[in-house]
């Protein structure tokens, strides 16, 4: 037999894969460019409304509350801060984590709870869904950024509770970090958009 006849019958191993990104963090990337192309869309769609309409945001009709949505806007950028400062600190040990893990938390839950709020005085002012092609694409474009919100946060706590037991992976962590990132990263160009 020669060699090459037993290179056939028993072939080398395949050589050894490098994972160059982990999954979970892959996974997210793509996500996030599919929401990114979502919110490009509402964007678009609000842009092209306010550009053909006589006066935009209509007259007679509640003032979006810049100064308030300011300080929330402020609150949701100081939690990616955490966040990145949690990241930093579970490459040093998990635990270490835990502190800047519940600010970001508790700054996000922040964020939600007084966009809630903030629906809640418009709602009663007279700024409804059905208001204005303005009032709608507001609610349309701030209200499915605040389901990402709620949606990112939903995970968080559950990685907070697996952080909390030491099992949480870094390359799940990684994910839910670059996740919050792009929900918190979106965020100010929404407010500049829809807002001022």
């Amino acid at each position: 037999m020669t060699e090459r006849d037993l290179r056939l019958i028993h072939p080398s191993p395949p050589p050894e894969r490098r994972q160059i990104v982990p999954s979970a963090v892959l996974g997210t990337t793509i996500f996030i460019g599919t929401e990114v192309m979502l919110f490009a869309g509402f964007i678009s769609a609000y842009s092209i409304s306010a550009a053909a309409a006589p006066m935009w945001p209509p007259p007679n009709q509640p003032r979006l509350p810049l100064e308030m949505t300011a300080i929330n806007t402020t609150a949701l950028v100081l939690s990616a801060v955490a966040m990145w400062w949690a990241g930093r600190q579970f490459a040093q040990g998990p635990a270490k984590a835990r502190l800047a893990y519940l600010a970001a938390l508790a700054l996000g839950t922040f964020f939600v709870v007084f966009q809630g709020f903030e629906w809640y005085r418009l709602l009663a002012e007279g700024l409804g869904l059905t208001t204005s092609t303005h009032a709608s694409f507001f609610y349309l474009i701030v209200g499915m950024h605040a389901l990402h919100v709620i949606g990112a946060l939903g995970a968080m706590f559950a990685l907070f509770r697996a952080l909390g037991r030491g099992t949480l992976s870094p390359d799940v962590f990684a994910a839910a970090r670059l996740y919050w990132y792009f929900v918190v990263g979106l965020w100010p160009i929404l407010y500049w958009r829809v807002y001022l």
